[in-house]
């Protein structure tokens, strides 16, 4: 074991040789490609619906005055009794909701309590569109992070000037000290015979309302 240890130590010097031993301010180019995708709102919110169902969530188009009754109805198909929201969630975005309890997101919101809620609703802080990624990082209308790891049915409502083309676009945006979870799709995992389990890290059902003055 030293000897092996020993060797792959050796060969690590070797071929750092020639690097320097002390800091040193050594340029870093920036001119790489950011993004494989035109970058104009139209085919971003495109290619990120795209995305977004191919990962097997479900994808909503909507018009600003359009989400309050589409949030509704997204409540009445899935049967949902009770809701949980962030405390800075606007209220407009429930003005059609009926016959559902509302929870505000708080530290009387138990993951035990959150077990036993039918759906969440968040905003969120932006979308990749070349991954068809939301981000969340617990900012305006996204709650905590249990909010949308413990519910089994999570409405994530996407506006068409949080949508960015690709990764490092995304991440010049965003703020690397806030805590960030990145959801592409339903929670899924698989097991050794590749046999897909949803629902087992968070929600099994993801909807994305994607609003934009043209909705698709």
């Amino acid at each position: 074991m030293s000897n092996s240890r020993e060797r792959v130590l050796a060969r690590i010097r070797t071929a750092s040789a020639d690097v320097p031993t002390e800091s040193a301010d050594i340029p870093v180019r920036r001119d790489y490609r950011a993004a494989r995708i035109p970058e104009d709102p139209a085919t971003m919110l495109t290619v990120l619906a795209e995305n977004l169902a191919d990962y097997r969530a479900i994808v909503h188009h909507a018009a600003p005055g359009e989400l309050p009754g589409l949030i509704a109805r997204l409540l009445t198909e899935r049967g949902a009794r009770s809701l949980a929201v962030p405390a800075d969630l606007p209220p407009e975005w429930l003005a059609a909701v009926r016959g559902v309890r509302v929870l505000t997101d708080g530290p009387a919101l138990t993951a035990g309590r959150l077990d036993s809620v039918d759906s969440t609703l968040t905003g969120c802080a932006l979308a990749v569109a070349e991954t068809g990624t939301i981000v969340l990082d617990a900012g305006t209308t996204q709650g905590r992070r249990a909010l949308t790891l413990v519910p089994d049915h999570h409405i994530c409502v996407v506006r068409a000037d949080q949508i960015v083309a690709s990764v490092p676009r995304a991440l010049r945006r965003l703020d690397p000290v806030r805590p960030q979870t990145w959801i592409s799709g339903p929670s899924a995992t698989s097991d050794i015979e590749l046999d897909r389990v949803e629902g087992v890290h968070g929600p099994r059902r993801l909807e994305v309302v994607l609003v934009s003055d043209r909705p698709g």
